[in-house]
């Protein structure tokens, strides 16, 4: 059951959503328009931190966040891999709108979500917002499609998908490489940590603007202090900050600073991704220190979540918990996230808040705090006056999504995921690799599976109820196929897949 506590109406009409109010004397000041800062953690698993019940992570700062606003306990993204992910998250629109439907790899990396949507940047910057954005973007690295070019006066980041942490190791700093993640972090078993990491780096670099920089220090670290410098320099005027961090993303890699706080934990998997989790709850306290700090406590809306579930590749490290899957599968530990609204004096603290939301409503909840309107289309909805106690409605009663010929949807309590059938012989993988050639993602000539579940009584998918309730698959799938009226084929082909017995069946994935 949702908690939320009945709450006076805002005071202020920008709050919820609409536009300043227009002072009747000159020279009566406006009031401020709230800052919007976006912590998006990669990778994140919905049991990773202490405020959604790992027993391993301590999170004490986003534990604080938690408690000073609102926990969601069914925030969903759009997508279950992270580059389709922030697409939908940045533009307010199902990437599938546009194209946007796959990581992009090796040679897709000359290109970029489409020039003709409108980021939530520009919608910020449009409005008298200055803009930043600190960490990964992972939406375009070619000239026109870097974050210079989608609204943001300030970046400090990497611009693909993934980027060492440390490039040179220290005593007490642990490094833990999954089986089978050799290739894809860019070296052979023969390579040294140093080395693994310094050619990650060089091909990856940190830049600023559109400078490649050198950087000192653990990258989260480092992220989290350009976030400060970032705050501190626009303090005195409405500012929009991204910060996305690549924590706790590939590789698992941590500095003698956090590990030692995990030398309990015997794993060595979960130990760095404990310490690399401990880092980025650090950030959040810098982050929030930072701001009250400087009095903008009030006026400043935060937002964190995750880009999907975490990774199975990860080989344990990690722990969607109680939910089943991981990243890239349509399981609900890969779409469903921790998400954390915080905005003291404007979002009641303490609520536990069990409607369903989407990454799709930041930007149009950004926007409204702007005064600005979302361009047309948007998929989302402004959180505000849900959070706020005046809309007691769910935010998001129907959600899908696509990737390639697989379709899940989640309407009420139902969950049906359609996936094709994989060749019988196919050998299974895992899908971490990308495939050399790519391929055109369509349907499967052995045909789909399809899976529906009732999350009310089975939060972790173990009973598949298709074939007891046909009618109730027809109707989400003729849902499915409406929605889908509204979409593009994909821009790039799918250069990652992989066949898992899911369900007792062998199925192939497309990410």
């Amino acid at each position: 059951m949702t908690r939320i506590p009945a709450i006076a109406t805002m005071a202020l009409a920008l709050t919820l959503g609409a536009s300043a109010p227009q002072a009747t004397d000159a020279a009566a000041p406006q009031p401020r328009r709230p800052n919007v800062i976006v912590i998006l953690a990669d990778d994140l698993g919905y049991g990773d931190t202490s405020a959604y019940g790992s027993p391993i992570a301590r999170t004490p700062n986003i534990d604080a966040l938690a408690a000073d606003g609102v926990r969601f306990t069914q925030g969903y993204v759009s997508h279950p891999v992270c580059s389709p992910s922030r697409a939908g998250l940045l533009t307010g629109r199902y990437q599938t709108r546009f194209g946007w439907e796959f990581n992009p790899v090796g040679r897709d990396r000359t290109t970029g979500v489409s020039r003709n949507e409108t980021f939530v940047a520009q919608i910020m910057k449009s409005a008298g917002y200055h803009t930043g954005m600190v960490g990964k973007w992972h939406l375009g690295e070619a000239a026109g499609y870097q974050p210079l070019d989608r609204g943001f006066d300030e970046f400090f980041g990497v611009l693909g998908g993934q980027t060492s942490y440390l490039t040179q190791m220290a005593p007490g700093d642990e490094y833990y490489n999954p089986p089978g993640m050799e290739g894809l972090l860019g070296g052979g078993a023969e390579a040294t940590e140093d080395q693994l990491m310094t050619r990650m780096r060089e091909r990856l670099p940190i830049s600023r603007g559109r400078e490649v920089v050198e950087t000192k220090g653990y990258l989260t670290d480092v992220f989290t202090d350009e976030a400060v410098r970032f705050i501190d320099a626009n303090k005195d005027r409405p500012f929009f900050l991204y910060l996305a961090y690549n924590a706790p993303h590939v590789p698992l890699q941590a500095p003698k600073k956090y590990v030692d706080r995990f030398r309990d934990v015997s794993d060595p998997g979960k130990r760095v991704y404990a310490a690399m989790v401990s880092a980025l709850d650090d950030g959040v306290g810098a982050v929030r220190a930072k701001l009250k700090a400087e009095g903008l406590e009030k006026d400043t809306l935060i937002i964190f979540l995750s880009d999907n579930g975490c990774a199975g590749y990860v080989n344990g490290a990690c722990s969607n918990a109680p939910l089943n899957g991981f990243k890239a599968t349509h399981f609900e530990g890969g779409v469903r996230i921790p998400f954390i609204m915080a905005w003291p004096g404007r979002i009641h603290a303490g609520q536990v808040d069990e409607r369903v939301v989407s990454s799709l409503d930041i930007t149009p909840t950004a926007a409204a705090l702007a005064g600005a309107t979302p361009p047309n289309g948007s998929d989302g909805v402004n959180l505000i006056p849900y959070v706020a106690g005046d809309d007691r409605r769910t935010p998001n009663p129907i959600l899908f999504w696509r990737a390639g010929p697989s379709f899940a949807v989640r309407d009420g309590n139902w969950k049906m995921w359609e996936v094709d059938k994989a060749d019988p012989a196919a050998e299974i993988t895992q899908g971490v690799a990308p495939s050399p050639d790519g391929e055109v993602a369509k349907p499967s000539p052995f045909g789909q599976h399809v899976m529906l579940y009732d999350l009310a009584r089975d939060i972790g998918e173990t009973r598949n109820l298709a074939s007891s309730n046909p009618a109730v698959v027809d109707g989400l799938k003729a849902k499915a196929a409406a929605w889908d009226k509204g979409n593009v084929p994909a821009q790039l082909t799918s250069r990652r897949q992989s066949v898992q017995v899911i369900d007792g069946q062998r199925l192939k994935l497309y990410n």
